[in-house]
């Protein structure tokens, strides 16, 4: 199976991490997750106390006012297109530029697959995390594939969730925001273009909206049909995903019955049951004491899908001016991130998200250098908005101690709001004597306790 990557931002530390490694790597998939935990040994189900999700200062500090940042002004008139002429990487050449134009044409013609009111509601739940009084969860595969898709498979990833999402907001006892890395994930970003074996040298696979995993010339040629493929695939998910989440599937009072199947015989299994039962337990003394539970908000939960704006022709194509506020919004998701590969100032992709309204992630590695993520902030996020910006970083435990503190120092004297999410997967792959890539647990969490120490 293909990667589980979720992110965890948390205003509160909660318990120990091997209840979710467990869960995750017996699902023969490897887990990427990130909290801000409590470095004691403490019992699953013990609140512990809350610490602040941003200190941003109020004014900016002096030092902040040396860093010359270009505003959306300076940039110039934005519009869905203006990204075209700027510097794009990572998408490589069709070579039958007539058929993407016709499939591009064909796709800003279906409906949007999210609306701008969800994109909205989602920036409020996370102004909310930002300002330490909710929780992030966010999770799902590195990337999707077109091999992979079925309904069992993302009643799986969603049952996941919603268990993890159960223990975060009964141990927390604050909201847990949900958003799947689902619905939309296919791309993926390389380091190089090419690779070769054996003599022949192709178009690096880039995930399956772009090109196929086979290493052949057919299929490593980007083809345009695979966008109308990616779209239909990521509208079946969300209509199913919405269906889960409001038809009844995620009703707390199935909290005992939300059971995978690979945790039937762990003990992560009994401890899940323990947490479920007093659930259930809380429920029918509410029940009893005349406060119903069959109210909205025990039977529904809300939902909400990401990835990466990588493909910006595919972006441009799926976004839409919202009636109500007469901004634009990137209706392919309801929160997109900039990568570490595409974050440049001046590039494509900035421009492009600097112009939509959908919240927004930035993927930062020990590679950023702290103005330059000042500016980066300040060109997608002009207004200060809480809840607009999420700073994903993603960087080893050795990298994070020396690294990171200087990224939170530049923020928070610059006084910018912004979510601090921790990735601890992709700064410590290894390739493992088989050859398999894999992650040392004892790195995830140092990666965890460094971010922990400077939050």
């Amino acid at each position: 199976m293909a990667d589980l990557n979720t992110s965890i931002l948390s205003s509160k530390s909660l318990y120990n991490t091997r209840f979710l490694s467990a869960a995750t790597s017996q699902l023969h998939i490897q887990p990427a997750f990130s909290f801000f935990p409590s470095w004691k040994r403490i019992n699953l189900l013990t609140p512990v106390h809350p610490i602040s999700a941003v200190k941003a200062a109020n004014k900016p500090s002096s030092s902040s006012s040396k860093v010359s940042v270009p505003s959306a002004a300076s940039a110039g008139k934005w519009s869905p297109n203006s990204w075209r002429s700027r510097r794009l990487l990572q998408i490589p050449e069709y070579p039958d530029k007539d058929e993407l134009e016709s499939v591009l044409n064909t796709i800003e013609n279906f409906p949007p697959i999210v609306f701008a009111g969800e994109a909205r509601s989602l920036e409020e739940r996370l102004a909310e995390a930002a300002m330490g009084s909710a929780f992030l969860l966010q999770g799902g595969d590195c990337a999707e594939s077109f091999k992979e898709f079925g309904a069992n498979k993302i009643r799986d990833t969603f049952t996941l969730l919603l268990q993890m999402g159960v223990v975060l907001m009964f141990g927390g006892q604050m909201p847990v925001i949900k958003v799947g890395r689902m619905a939309g994930q296919f791309a993926k970003p390389r380091s190089t273009d090419y690779e070769e074996q054996d003599g022949m040298k192709l178009f690096k696979y880039k995930g399956d909206l772009i090109n196929g995993a086979a290493f052949d010339e057919k299929s490593r040629t980007p083809d345009p049909q695979r966008l109308i493929r990616a779209y239909c695939q990521s509208a079946a998910t969300l209509n199913l995903l919405r269906a889960f989440a409001t038809g009844g599937y995620a009703s707390l009072q199935r909290v005992t019955k939300w059971n995978l199947d690979f945790a039937q015989h762990s003990q992560q299994r009994d401890r899940y049951k323990e947490l479920a039962h007093r659930v259930d337990e809380t429920l029918g003394f509410m029940d009893a004491a005349g406060l119903t539970t069959d109210h909205t908000i025990m039977t529904k939960t809300e939902f909400w899908t990401s990835h990466e704006c990588l493909h910006l022709a595919y972006e441009e194509a799926l976004t839409r001016k919202d009636s109500t506020s007469g901004l634009y919004y990137d209706c392919s998701a309801h929160m997109v991130w900039v990568g570490e590969r595409t974050r440049q100032l001046d590039g494509a992709h900035v421009e492009f998200l600097r112009g939509v309204a959908n919240p927004l992630g930035i993927k930062v590695s020990e590679k950023m250098d702290p103005k330059e993520l000042v500016k980066l902030i300040e060109i997608l996020n002009p207004r200060n908005k809480p809840g607009r910006i999420t700073v994903i970083s993603r960087m080893g435990a050795e990298n994070m101690r020396v690294k990171f503190p200087h990224l939170i120092r530049a923020v928070r004297q610059a006084g910018q709001i912004v979510t601090w999410v921790c990735d601890p997967m992709h700064g410590n792959t290894i390739i493992a004597p088989c050859g398999r890539r894999a992650r040392p647990f004892d790195a995830i969490l140092g990666v965890i306790r460094e971010e922990y120490i400077w939050r």
